[in-house]
């Protein structure tokens, strides 16, 4: 595989592929809702470079349609992602271990995709004509989903990569080809009795996401990973349905808006707070199939708050 993609031409265009199986996600996200009215994934890169970089030459970009082409070759054992615009060109390269697949995950040690040795995993940046001989990086894979042929229809990936030298300036970037967000991020105050005055971020290289409905017309959402498990279920008022764009007021009282936020085995007897719901999907199925939230929460009588986001699909 990696022989031939050395000689394969880039076609340029914008990429127009339907979501097949996901690769290591877990729950709803394995097969995303792609309705009119459902999430808009997105494709796109951006890059900087440390002075003295070879590559990057120091510079910085970021790319999306309709401005930049983008183009997606190769499988879950090497992939090439290239983008184009009037004034410049750049492939990445990534490949998993020999005799292996890419899935979400952090791998390290990374050699010239071209010429790596042993377990090591595959990595080369080129831009504009500029390319590293020799080079030492590391790239992360949040997610990865390939279709029944085996192509890449989805992915969102970083990189770090040096040229010649481990100790050489990096060149970091972002790769995002038909992605959808796929995050939860917690910041909890000192007092609070559920985070523990800690905060953190949890991507797909890491962590495991589920999303499902819950009773009461209210979606529940759950992610572990990193020594974590965190579950967040959110239900409307006695009655109705969550919707899209409004916020709830979580007071405890009978009938009204209610929402649990817990984590690491830490519950409390009650919740009050706010929460927003910013974006929300459901499959023709009717189930829930993205949600983006945002949640303000204080657990009993505590004045210590816990505040988050979540992205699973939306």
């Amino acid at each position: 595989m990696r022989d031939r993609l050395k000689r394969w031409r880039r076609s340029l265009g914008g990429a127009a592929v339907a979501l097949g199986t996901a690769v290591g996600l877990g729950g709803a996200l394995a097969s995303p809702a792609v309705a009119a009215d459902g999430p808009a994934p997105v494709t796109s890169y951006a890059y900087t470079s440390a002075a003295g970089d070879y590559v990057g030459g120091g510079r910085s970009g970021a790319y999306r349609e309709p401005t930049a082409q983008f183009t997606m070759v190769g499988d879950a054992g090497h992939a090439r992602f290239s983008v184009s615009t009037a004034d410049e060109w750049w492939d990445i390269d990534l490949a998993a271990p020999k005799g292996e697949t890419l899935r979400p995950g952090v791998y390290r040690d990374a050699e010239n995709v071209f010429g790596a040795t042993g377990r090591s995993p595959g990595l080369n940046v080129r831009g504009n004509g500029s390319a590293c001989s020799d080079l030492y990086g590391q790239f992360t894979v949040n997610q990865i989903v390939v279709d029944a042929a085996g192509s890449i229809t989805l992915l969102d990936a970083s990189y770090t990569q040096k040229c010649e030298s481990a100790s050489a300036p990096p060149l970091k970037g972002t790769v995002k080809y038909r992605a959808l967000p796929l995050s939860y991020t917690y910041q909890s105050e000192p007092g609070d009795w559920i985070g523990q005055g800690k905060s953190a971020t949890h991507l797909g290289a890491t962590s495991i996401f589920t999303l499902r409905d819950a009773p009461e017309g209210g979606v529940a959402f759950a992610v572990e990973g990193k020594r974590e498990d965190w579950t967040a279920e959110f239900r409307p008022p006695s009655g109705e349905r969550l919707t899209a764009g409004r916020t709830y007021q979580v007071t405890g009282a009978e009938g009204g808006a209610w929402m649990n936020v817990s984590g690491n085995h830490h519950g409390c007897n009650s919740y009050t707070g706010e929460f927003t719901v910013d974006r929300l999907y459901f499959a023709g199925d009717g189930k829930v199939s993205g949600l983006a939230a945002r949640f303000k929460q204080f657990c009993d009588d505590s004045t210590a708050a816990l505040t988050g986001t979540i992205h699973h699909g939306a």
